[in-house]
C-alpha cells in the first residue's frame, strides 16, 4: 500500500464533502507530475485530504482509492473549466481516481506538518505544493497512529 496527499481547496471541495457523498472522483488535475501520481496509484491506497487556499491549511482527513485509471470525464466536457480539446475518448491525456471517505480529523495545520515531513517533501517546500504527491510511508503512519506529528 501507498500513501498521498490530495490537496484542495476547501471552498471548492471539501473533507465535508467527501464525507457528505462517500465516493468521489478527484478530477480536474490538469498538471502532468500530479498526473503521473494518480496513474501510479493502485486500489487500497490512503490519501490524506489537505486543505488548501485556507488559513491554516492542513490535513483534514483521511481517504482511500477505490478505483484507478479513470479518464478524468471533465477534459471531454466543453463546459467545464477543465475541458481539454486535444483530449478525446480514444486517446484521453487526464486520468483519475475515485476515493471513498474514511474520516474526518481536527485539522492537523502546516505549520505541525513541517515537524513531520522531511525539509525536502513537496508539501514543505512553499511554491512546490501539487494537488497529488506521494507520503512516505513513516510519515504516513506516524500521521494515521497520532493524527499528528508533535
Amino acid at each position: 500500500m501507498a500513501y498521498w496527499l490530495l490537496k484542495s481547496e476547501p471552498q471548492v471541495y471539501s473533507m465535508e464533502d467527501l464525507r457528505r457523498e462517500g465516493r468521489a472522483l478527484w478530477d480536474g488535475v490538469r498538471n502532468y507530475q500530479a498526473r503521473n501520481y494518480l496513474l501510479k496509484m493502485r486500489e487500497g491506497d490512503l490519501c490524506f485530504f489537505y486543505h488548501s487556499s485556507v488559513q491554516p491549511p492542513g490535513i483534514a482527513g483521511l481517504c482511500r482509492v477505490v478505483r484507478v485509471g479513470i479518464p478524468d470525464p471533465t477534459q471531454f466536457d466543453p463546459s467545464s473549466p477543465y475541458h481539454d480539446p486535444k483530449a478525446t475518448p480514444e486517446k484521453p491525456r487526464w486520468y483519475t481516481v475515485e476515493v471513498a471517505f474514511l474520516e474526518a480529523w481536527p485539522l492537523i495545520p502546516l505549520e505541525e506538518l513541517r515537524a513531520c515531513f522531511p525539509p525536502d517533501h513537496p508539501l514543505v517546500k512553499k511554491g512546490n505544493r501539487l494537488s497529488v504527491m506521494p507520503v512516505p510511508p513513516e510519515v504516513a503512519e506516524r500521521l494515521i497512529a497520532r493524527k499528528g506529528c508533535r
